[in-house]
C-alpha cells in the first residue's frame, strides 16, 4: 500500500441513505471499501434529510452531515444542490464527491476541486423510457457537472463512450473505474443455511436465477417464454413493476406456476444463498451502466447468461456464457438448454478468476490515487 496524506473528502450522501438499490449500493460499497482500506482519512457525507435506509457501518472516520440551516432543512434539494457549499467550506473539505452524477451549483467557483461518477446515459440511449420533462432535466444536470467538475469518473468504458457520444468534454478528463459488490457474495455461506432457503422458498435441486428490478429493459419476459417448452424452473428475484403482471399472465396461461418463482425483499444474505444455489444466472438486460448482479453471481461461483452487446462482457469477462440477440427466445431456449446440461466448472473457474479485478483492495487503490491526484 502507497502511503497517502490525510484527507478531508466530501460525498454527496443522498443515494446512500434514501436508495435500497443500484446508486445507493454504489455509495455505501464505495464509502465501505475507503473507509476500511483507508482509515486515516475523514469521509464527511453531506445527506439533505434524516436517514430512511440504515445499511452503512458509520465508523469514527465517517461524519455525516445534514443542512444546518433552518431553510437548508425545509428546502433539502435547493441546499444538497447549491447551498452545500457553504457547509463544505466550514468543514474545510478537500475534495467533494457527486456519487451520482450531479454536483452542487458553483463547486468550480470554490478552491474545492471535484470528481463526478457517471453511472450511465440511458436516459439518452432510450429516450422512450423516459418522461420528455425528467430526461431534460437528467440532460441539463449532466451536461452541467461534466463541464464543472475536475474529473469525471466512468463506471465502465461503455459509459466512457455515451459520455463522449452526448457531451464534448475530452477523453481525457473521464477515467473509468469498475465498482466492486457486497462482501456477503464473496462468502461461501454455510450449508444449513443454504438448505434453509431452499426450503423457505420451495427451491427444486436445479434451478436458473435472475436478479433486478421486473421491468422491460432487464428482460425477465424472454427468459420465462424461453422456458414454456423447457423443463427448468427460474427464480426472479427484485421489485415488481406493470411489466411483472405481464409475465405472471403469460405464466398462468401455459401452466408454469409450479416452475417460475416470484421474490422480493429478500436481505443480501438470502440473495448470495440463492446465488450459490442456483446452477446458472440469468442477466439478459438490454442496456446497463455496469451490472453487479454479473459480479455477485461470478464472486460465488455461478456462471452468468448475458447479452454480448454493450457493457456485460467488460463485467462478465471470458466466462460469460453470451446472447448474441438477447431478445431472440429461441436463442435464450438453446443457451439455457446448453447451461443446464454441461459441465460449466470451466466457466466457473474463469469467472472466479476474472472477478478479482474488481477487489476492494484493487478499487480502493484506484480511488485513492485519483483523489490525490486532485487535491494540491
Amino acid at each position: 500500500n502507497i502511503l497517502y496524506r490525510m484527507l478531508k473528502i466530501g460525498f454527496d450522501a443522498k443515494r446512500i441513505f434514501h436508495n435500497t438499490t443500484g446508486l445507493g449500493n454504489y455509495g455505501r460499497d464505495l464509502i465501505r471499501i475507503l473507509s476500511t482500506h483507508y482509515p486515516g482519512n475523514e469521509y464527511h457525507l453531506f445527506n439533505p434529510q434524516k436517514p430512511k435506509v440504515h445499511r452503512l457501518d458509520i465508523k469514527d472516520n465517517i461524519y455525516v452531515h445534514l443542512p444546518g440551516s433552518f431553510k437548508g432543512k425545509i428546502l433539502p434539494s435547493l441546499w444538497r444542490s447549491k447551498w452545500i457549499i457553504k457547509d463544505l467550506k466550514k468543514h474545510n473539505i478537500q475534495l467533494y464527491h457527486g456519487l451520482s452524477g450531479e454536483l452542487p451549483w458553483g463547486i468550480s467557483q470554490i478552491n474545492i476541486p471535484s470528481i463526478v461518477t457517471v453511472h450511465d446515459l440511458i436516459f439518452m440511449r432510450f429516450p422512450e423510457l423516459y418522461k420528455p420533462l425528467d430526461r431534460k432535466i437528467y440532460f441539463k444536470k449532466f451536461q452541467r457537472a461534466v463541464h464543472e467538475t475536475d474529473m469525471v469518473v466512468a463506471i465502465s468504458a461503455q459509459t466512457k463512450s455515451d459520455i463522449l457520444q452526448f457531451s464534448d468534454i475530452k477523453p481525457e478528463k473521464i477515467k473509468v473505474i469498475y465498482q466492486g459488490c457486497h462482501p456477503v457474495f464473496k462468502k461461501k455461506q454455510p450449508v444449513e443455511f443454504l438448505e434453509e432457503i431452499r426450503r423457505k422458498y420451495h427451491l427444486p435441486d436445479e434451478f436458473l436465477l435472475q436478479v433486478g428490478t421486473i421491468e422491460p429493459r432487464k428482460n425477465a419476459f424472454t427468459v420465462v417464454k424461453a422456458l414454456k417448452d423447457l423443463p427448468y424452473h427460474l427464480v426472479l428475484v427484485g421489485r415488481e413493476t406493470g411489466y411483472a403482471q405481464e409475465i405472471k399472465s403469460f405464466v398462468q396461461k401455459n401452466g408454469m406456476k409450479d416452475r417460475i418463482h416470484f421474490l422480493q425483499n429478500l436481505d443480501l444474505r438470502e440473495i448470495a444463498a440463492l446465488y450459490q444455489l442456483a446452477r446458472v444466472s440469468v442477466y439478459p438486460s438490454i442496456f446497463e451502466g455496469f451490472g453487479i448482479p454479473i459480479i455477485e453471481s461470478l464472486y460465488s461461483g455461478t456462471p452468468v447468461i448475458t447479452n454480448r452487446q454493450g457493457v456485460f462482457p467488460e463485467a462478465a469477462g471470458p466466462g460469460g456464457i453470451y446472447l448474441d440477440n438477447a431478445e431472440n427466445v429461441a436463442e435464450m431456449k438453446e443457451k439455457i438448454k446448453w447451461s443446464m446440461e454441461n459441465d460449466l466448472s470451466g466457466h466457473i473457474r474463469s469467472g472466479l478468476e476474472y472477478v478479482q479485478k474488481f477487489n476492494d483492495d484493487v478499487l480502493a487503490e484506484q480511488w485513492m490515487k485519483l483523489y490525490h491526484s486532485l487535491v494540491p
